[in-house]
């Protein structure tokens, strides 16, 4: 069914070297209504029984009866996974050559069987990696926002956009730019943490990995996708999806301003909606959202994807809820193309019925020409109708390699976060260990976290240990107890597990433990304890955040042997751990560390390496201090009867093995008129015995202003490494973006007067140096 070849090679859509918006137009005035509708939808699940076989290969006899229309078709959905359903039974995914060559395959198809040859786009997540078989894993968002190092985050992202991209995959699901406000919401980890501006500068590092110059001639760069489109990090009551009531100063200012700055300055080509309402508005039908403030202030050119299903969910989305913006599925889809989705994922739903919507006039054909050309100019951005496939050896080669596996490490490395250090237990001389006792429920299991694939390398905690030791001392190792009974991502159903039989077990840990020299612990949760709660069936947002099952009983037994203690903690979100704090001599929070969690913590264990992470949110002392984020109002943390009202510990807080010594802030200009920049400097000096990193962190407070604004915000970092001894100058530019804010008219200006300049090593006050600027007329 393809074009006449003497159609073909007069069409301008088809001159290479015609410029993109020529080659758009042209396309575009040749596609019947039926061929424009296709371009929005997406195949996903439905993959597995319209376009390939029993053995998830190619099936042309299915694909031609699924689409010999010759209409072609917008997306489809995650390759990785063909053979599956719905995620799961991953293992029967393709690995990169197998997925590569599959892609080809399909590509060829529909540039061959429809009308106008018009190729496909595969979208695969990408959250900390490609989630795929075979493919690079590492640490979860929020363990990467630990990092304070977007380097760091650029050359992971060009990693995962390599791998996914030289396997035929072109939209990457990803960066989360999320602001996390409440920690019993189980996507937190996810997210880059708690604070807008360090969010929108690992987000736009992020988006700057992933689509590299933007021009994906390389033939190693994927359009990064934003999300969620917006406010999804403060749900009510800390439930995925609930409504976020919050004041529009707040949304702009927290909410909305990573994803402002990821498009501005890191030139994101696309933007999820988000699942959430706003203000009664559900997302996907937020045209103020979408079309005023996207699209026409930020300047957006992109494409706009739905979440998945969430266009059905204006109707009613069966056994979960629904808004009930429309009585049906048609109306839904109308809805949502007034208000600027471009794409419905996961699956062909409402968008199947816009050319009925055009034809009884409740939509024009002008409106859904708006909603393809984004979508067609990203097909010509990406090179696809000049060189759309890709070399199934180069994806073999590349991905999981051992140079990926080195920047996966690296950034394991630099997420782990030192909390407690008692009397510098840490690190440990293991000339001086000659039984090390290994306990706890995440000791010796894969620790990756949610939308993860299946690495070509993982190492446990027991087992980065005993090779980091190569028996040079005794590695005693015992589970002590259970978090809950199997705890995959991908079981719907969580089973704390027998309290009894975690009883018996922690006997038999203490016995395990009692000649060692030296006690490990791995404890914190695991996948099913901190999760996307995507449907009633599969939740993943807690009312406590306590450690899970017997964790605390299990520490208080091995407290009771007196012996040194060193606890590794592996969550999605921050846990009120009080206990735990109280009783270890060394704590580290991890997060989750990617395929090489075991090397990386042995490395840091035995000092082969010095922790440099800082918290990327705050660790409440329990779910009664919640909200608990730093950049709280001055009225909001008066105290509590009977216990106390900071954080257990602080946002921006992180130890070392050795010591830093920071000078006070000197202003480079201590006055400056609005619109003017400055620069504060310090002096930073590793006044310890070893080489170790530190994150310089500036704060601003604007001290009188016509509205209330927050105690102190982030506005400024810098990661340092410095040897022994060595001293330098951290210089950090204090902007006019960096003072503005929206006044009570709701103008976004920076007042005159005088700002608190805040530098240190966390957002703690004990922590922080001061100096003030005066901004003048």
């Amino acid at each position: 069914m393809s074009t006449d070849s003497s159609t073909v090679a007069t069409s301008i859509y088809q001159c290479a070297d015609k410029p993109i918006d020529e080659r758009v137009a042209d396309l575009l005035s040749q596609m019947t209504l039926e061929e424009k509708a296709a371009q929005m939808v997406c195949v996903w699940n439905e993959k597995n029984d319209k376009l390939l076989n029993e053995q998830a290969g190619f099936d042309p006899v299915r694909a031609k009866s699924h689409f010999g229309h010759g209409n072609g078709l917008g997306q489809i959905g995650r390759l990785s996974d063909a053979g599956s359903k719905a995620g799961k039974n991953f293992a029967l995914g393709r690995n990169a050559r197998q997925m590569a060559e599959l892609t080809n395959t399909i590509q060829r198809w529909f540039l061959e069987n429809s009308r106008l040859g018009i190729p496909v786009v595969f979208h695969e997540e990408c959250l900390h990696g490609l989630m795929a078989v075979d493919a690079t894993s590492f640490p979860q968002p929020i363990g990467l926002g630990a990092t304070f190092d977007p380097d760091l985050l650029r050359n992971v992202h060009r990693v995962i956009a390599a791998e996914t991209r030289c396997r035929g995959g072109h939209h990457a699901l990803s960066p989360v730019v999320d602001v996390a406000r409440d920690p019993r919401w189980g996507r937190v980890e996810e997210t880059y943490g708690e604070d807008p501006y360090l969010v929108a500068t690992m987000g736009t590092a992020a988006v700057e990995g992933l689509q590299g110059d933007r021009t994906f001639t390389d033939g190693q760069s994927v359009v990064a996708t934003l999300k969620h489109f917006a406010a999804h990090g403060q749900p009510e009551s800390g439930t995925n999806c609930a409504p976020v009531n919050v004041s529009m100063r707040v949304l702009r200012e927290v909410f909305l301003d990573p994803f402002k700055k990821a498009i501005q300055q890191g030139k994101s080509l696309a933007v999820m909606a988000s699942y959430n309402e706003i203000d009664g508005v559900p997302s996907h039908a937020n045209r103020w959202l979408l079309r005023d403030v996207l699209r026409n202030e930020w300047g957006f050119d992109g494409v706009v994807v739905s979440d998945y299903y969430a266009i059905r969910e204006l109707n009613e989305r069966p056994d979960l809820y629904g808004h009930h913006l429309a009585v049906d599925g048609k109306q839904a889809g109308e809805l949502a193309v007034r208000a600027g989705v471009n794409m419905e994922l996961p699956e062909p739903d409402c968008y199947l019925t816009l050319v009925e919507s055009i034809q009884d006039g409740q939509l024009s054909e002008v409106e859904l020409d708006e909603m393809v050309r984004p979508l067609l100019k990203q097909k010509f951005q990406l090179g696809l109708f000049d060189n759309p496939y890709v070399d199934p050896e180069l994806a073999e080669h590349l991905s999981g390699s051992e140079a990926h596996r080195s920047i996966a490490l690296r950034a394991a490395h630099k997420t782990i976060t030192l909390l407690k250090n008692h009397n510098k237990t840490l690190p440990i001389n293991r000339d001086n260990i000659n039984t090390i006792a290994v306990i706890g429920p995440n000791a010796d299991r894969s620790l990756l976290g949610g939308y993860s694939g299946l690495p070509r390398f993982q190492t446990t905690v027991l087992q980065g240990i005993r090779d980091h030791l190569d028996n040079s001392a005794q590695v005693v190792y015992h589970e002590g107890c259970k978090i809950t009974k199997g705890g995959s991502w991908f079981e719907d159903e969580v089973v704390p597990y027998d309290a009894e039989e975690d009883r018996r077990s922690i006997v038999d840990a203490v016995e395990a433990a009692r000649a060692a020299d030296l006690i490990v612990l791995a404890l914190g949760g695991n996948e099913q304890t901190s999760r996307e709660a995507w449907m009633s069936n599969h939740l993943g947002d807690r009312a406590s955040l306590e450690l899970f099952g017997k964790q605390d009983a299990l520490v208080n037994a091995l407290a009771e042997l007196g012996k040194p203690m060193v606890a590794f903690l592996f969550n999605g979100r921050p846990l009120a751990f009080s206990n735990l704090a109280e009783k270890v001599d060394g704590l580290f929070e991890c997060w989750y560390l990617g395929q090489e969690t075991g090397r990386a913590i042995a490395d840091v264990l035995f000092g082969d390496v010095n922790p440099g992470g800082k918290l990327p949110i705050s660790i409440p002392r329990s779910v009664g201090h919640i909200p608990c984020f730093y950049n709280h109002k001055p009225s909001a943390r008066r105290g509590y009867l009977f216990d106390e009202v900071t954080p257990l510990f602080p946002f921006g807080f992180g130890l070392s093995y050795t010591q830093f010594e920071i000078g006070p802030p000197k202003l480079l200009r201590s006055q400056i008129a609005v619109g003017e920049s400055t620069i504060v400097q310090v002096e930073l000096m590793n006044t310890g015995k070893l080489p170790g990193d530190e994150v310089v962190q500036m704060y601003i407070r604007d001290c009188v202003s016509s509205v209330t604004r927050p105690v102190k915000e982030l506005k400024g970092f810098q990661r340092v490494t410095l040897e022994a001894g060595e001293k330098r100058t951290v210089s950090l530019e204090i902007t006019p973006e960096s003072l503005a804010f929206y006044d009570i008219d709701m103008n976004h200006v920076v007042e005159p007067g005088e700002f608190k300049i805040m530098v240190g090593n966390s957002s703690k006050d004990s922590d922080l140096q001061c100096t003030m600027l005066e901004v003048v007329v």
